[in-house]
């Protein structure tokens, strides 16, 4: 057996030598003088090799332990080499692969899919809601107790959907590490059962049709700026969400001088990130030749506001902001009864009930796509019909305004 004196001793020579301790156990001395433990051990009757590191960093009882513990390792049927690999390959996991890392990952691999706005979202919300308790811990060492316990805190406050949507986020970033190979499991999915059920699904407030003729007589009393009345009309009208009016420039408008004008809204700009056309009615085309007249900065060959619709240079977004047709609304007596986008529920309960459409046609002018087989998307699907719904439609609507101003919607 090796002892301090007799290891301090040892003297390099031409070639590598050894000087054995015992049980496999033998310290190499290199022609540089270093001097290194090793240990040969055989596994399934193949002769292997084990290094123990370098003496006297790693002290001889440090070495006879190691070789002990090796040798327990043997006893219990396992590789000591192959247990030292996965002992390393765990701690490289719990401080490369954590939720926080693996999560931003996932945003990335996924960021192209996203309106920028929906991915300011996505990452808000964990950032605030999810890393504080579980960021810095490694994917694998999660567990649905853990995840609960974070979404708990969002429940506490109230928002039950909340807590659900993070979840789901959570869940994406668990089934992305998994088909990495940075985790096995996703802790979400057991975790239901345990979480607050959220409350039915509210729809948006809307105009009832029957008061279609009164809000267009308060709109037409209304003395709000002339564009926010423009972009509420154009809204309406054109059956697009809020966001899509705000941010519509002039450069997506094709064949205004034709009989089949469009707006082809881009796919970057759409919800469900595919491209949607939406066909222009006469009074669509007059409203656009009001929104020009009104554009000062479209007149005065302003290239960086005149490109929108509905340009304000002292916004954030150099476009009308998110309350400008909801102000208008409250003033004429909507607040807490009705929204914006709630005329979007309006134009598809009028055209469904009208027995004239099919709910195909309407689905898609809404561009709300359907999953399965139905959910490839051609923005042109349908055209022709919806280009007669959407007439039909700007005469609906032109009916009730006339109603409101003849003063006929207290009868209605």
């Amino acid at each position: 057996m090796l002892t301090d004196t007799a290891i301090r001793a040892l003297r390099p020579g031409d070639r590598p030598t050894k000087k054995a301790d015992g049980g496999g156990l033998f310290i190499l001395v290199t022609p540089e003088g270093k001097k290194h433990w090793r240990l040969a051990y055989r596994f399934l009757g193949k002769q292997k090799l084990l290094s123990g590191g370098p003496y006297p960093l790693v002290k001889l009882a440090d070495a006879r332990k190691w070789r002990d513990d090796a040798k327990l390792e043997l006893l219990a049927g396992r590789d000591p080499s192959e247990v030292r690999k996965a002992t390393k390959r765990a701690l490289i996991e719990a401080t490369t692969n954590t939720f926080e890392e693996v999560t931003n990952d996932w945003i990335e691999a996924r960021r192209c899919a996203w309106s920028p706005r929906y991915a300011r979202v996505v990452e808000t919300r964990l950032r605030e809601d999810i890393f504080p308790a579980l960021g810095s811990k490694p994917i694998t060492a999660i567990d649905p107790p853990m995840l609960l316990a974070a979404l708990r805190k969002i429940e506490a406050r109230g928002s039950i959907e909340m807590a659900h949507r993070v979840r789901n986020y959570c869940s994406e970033v668990f089934r992305f590490a998994i088909a990495m190979e940075l985790c096995r499991s996703d802790p979400s999915r057991d975790i239901g059962p345990a979480m607050k059920k959220p409350p039915p699904v509210q729809h948006r407030a809307k105009v009832e049709a029957r008061d279609l003729p009164a809000f267009f007589a308060g709109l037409s009393r209304d003395q709000a700026e002339p564009m926010s009345h423009l972009a509420l009309r154009w809204t309406i009208h054109t059956m697009v969400r809020t966001q899509e009016t705000r941010f519509a420039e002039w450069s997506e408008f094709e064949g205004l001088s034709t009989d089949n004008p469009i707006w082809r809204i881009p796919a970057h700009r759409m919800k469900m990130r595919t491209e949607h056309i939406v066909p222009l009615s006469p009074q669509a085309v007059r409203l656009l030749e009001e929104i020009d007249a009104a554009n000062a900065y479209r007149q005065a060959g302003n290239e960086l506001y005149g490109k929108f619709l509905f340009p304000v240079a002292s916004s954030k977004t150099g476009t009308i902001s998110e309350n400008r047709m909801l102000d208008v609304m409250y003033r004429i007596g909507l607040r807490g009864k009705a929204t914006v986008h709630g005329f979007r529920g309006l134009a598809s309960t009028v055209l469904n009930e009208s027995g004239l459409f099919e709910s195909d046609w309407i689905e898609m002018q809404l561009a709300h796509v359907q999953r399965g087989v139905r959910a490839a998307y051609n923005s042109a699907r349908y055209l022709t019909q919806r280009r007669d719904m959407m007439h039909w439609w700007s005469d609906y609507l032109d009916k009730a305004e006339r109603k409101g101003l003849n003063g006929d919607h207290a009868r209605t």
